[in-house]
């Protein structure tokens, strides 16, 4: 079953459960989806969602922090509880020890041995962790193998 396939199934199951906060990110998950459908007329593959919902999670961090100085904590665990059924569909998060790990392996077979050469390792990093890791992980352990 596919990312969509399982988004919808998920989706009928929260409507009769009446889970009106799983149903509700559901649904942004969907409007998101169907966005990038309708403007680039093409259909989303499972990695392409997966980097839909990272974007969905970083802005919802955003606007938690935002929330925070405001003192709005309503709104801090209505975007709180989107965030953590938003996680459910990314792949499982690699611990740091396996992300240093692959990290160390791509370092050494680009050559990189300084920060001047980041990028040559960011890329190949991004395309072999995909889902496994977001980016700003991803860029603060290069930082620290670097």
């Amino acid at each position: 079953m596919n990312l969509k396939e399982q988004l919808k199934a998920d989706l009928k199951n929260a409507m009769r459960a009446k889970e009106i906060v799983k149903r509700d990110s559901i649904r942004s998950i969907n409007t998101m989806i169907k966005q990038i459908e309708v403007d680039e007329r093409k259909d989303m593959n499972d990695e392409e969602i997966i980097v839909l919902i990272q974007r969905g999670i970083k802005t919802r961090t955003e606007s938690i922090s935002q929330y925070k100085i405001a003192k709005r904590e309503d709104l801090v665990e209505k975007e709180q509880a989107e965030i953590d059924i938003f996680s459910i569909y990314l792949p499982v998060q690699l611990t740091d020890d396996e992300l240093e790990s692959i990290i160390k392996a791509i370092i050494e077979e680009t050559g990189a041995s300084s920060m001047k050469d980041m990028g040559k390792v960011m890329n190949p990093a991004k395309a072999k962790i995909g889902g496994g890791a977001d980016g700003r992980r991803i860029n603060e352990m290069v930082k620290k193998c670097l």
